[in-house]
C-alpha cells in the first residue's frame, strides 16, 4: 500500500445513509465462529445488487472488511480460542440468483482480484448453499476467472446447508439464511438481537463500523458518520 495513501479504515463510507444502501446491496457479514474457531463469513451472492453505488465504494468497503477481519477479527479468535486463526469459512448463499447476475462480473472480478494479489490463502473454504436451478450455468462462466487454489475450496452443499455445516459449527454460528430448510429465516436470533448478519444494525457491522470511525478520529479525519452519532 502506498505510505501517502490513507489506510482504508481511517476512510469511513459517507454519508451514513450511503453505507447503508452498501450494506443493503453488497450483502455480506460474520454470524460466529466455527468449532474451531474460524469467522464465518456470510456472503448474500443471491440477493446483492451492488447498484445503490459506484464499484469504487463498493471495493472499499470490500477491502475495508478484509482489513478488519485481519487486524481486529482473527487476532481476537485467536484469542478466544487461544490458538492461532488465520482463516475464516465463507457461506455464499445463491438465494435469488439469476442469470442477470453475470452483469456483476467486471466488480466481482475486481474483488477477486484483489483478494488473490493481497489476501491470499484468508479462506479456507467456500461453501456454496441453496443453489438455484440457474446456479451451475453461473458457475461455467465464473469458475475459470478463480485462481485453481479458489476453485479447490469450493464445495457446494445441499439445500441451505445447514445439517453439513451444524458439524463445523453451532446453531447460533450458522446464517440466518442457513437456519431453516426451505421456510426462510427469521431477522431475530433466539435472545431477540438481530440474526441477519447482513443488516447495519447486526453486531458485527455495527462495531466495524463504529471501529472506522474511531479510526478516522484518530488520525484527525473527522467524518460524517463521527458527525451524525
Amino acid at each position: 500500500m502506498d505510505p501517502c495513501q490513507a489506510h482504508p479504515l481511517t476512510k469511513p463510507i459517507n454519508p451514513t445513509d450511503l453505507y447503508r444502501a452498501i450494506r443493503d446491496s453488497q450483502l455480506t457479514g460474520m454470524s460466529g465462529y466455527s468449532k474451531e474457531g474460524l469467522p464465518v463469513i456470510a456472503v448474500g451472492v443471491g440477493r446483492s445488487t451492488y447498484d445503490k453505488a459506484s464499484i469504487h465504494y463498493y471495493v472499499q468497503s470490500h477491502i475495508q472488511m478484509n482489513e478488519y477481519r485481519d487486524r481486529v477479527i482473527l487476532p481476537s479468535a485467536s484469542k478466544k480460542f487461544g490458538r492461532y486463526i488465520g482463516t475464516c469459512i465463507k457461506i455464499l448463499d445463491m438465494t435469488g440468483l439469476r442469470i442477470s447476475a453475470l452483469n456483476q462480473l467486471k466488480l466481482l472480478s475486481v474483488i477477486s482480484t484483489i483478494d488473490d494479489l493481497n489476501y491470499p490463502e484468508k479462506t479456507e473454504t467456500y461453501y456454496i448453499v441453496n443453489a438455484p436451478y440457474i446456479f451451475s450455468a453461473c458457475w461455467k462462466v465464473v469458475r475459470p476467472l478463480l485462481q485453481e487454489r479458489t476453485r479447490k475450496k469450493v464445495q457446494v452443499l445441499s439445500g441451505s446447508g445447514r445439517d453439513e455445516l451444524l458439524k463445523i459449527m453451532d446453531y447460533e454460528s450458522l446464517p440466518h439464511f442457513c437456519r431453516k430448510e426451505g421456510s426462510g429465516s427469521s431477522r431475530h436470533s433466539r435472545d431477540g438481537t438481530i440474526s441477519d448478519c447482513f443488516s447495519l444494525d447486526h453486531p458485527f457491522h455495527q462495531q466495524l463500523y463504529n471501529y472506522v470511525k474511531e479510526q478516522a478520529a484518530v488520525v484527525g479525519q473527522p467524518s460524517d458518520m463521527a458527525r451524525s452519532t
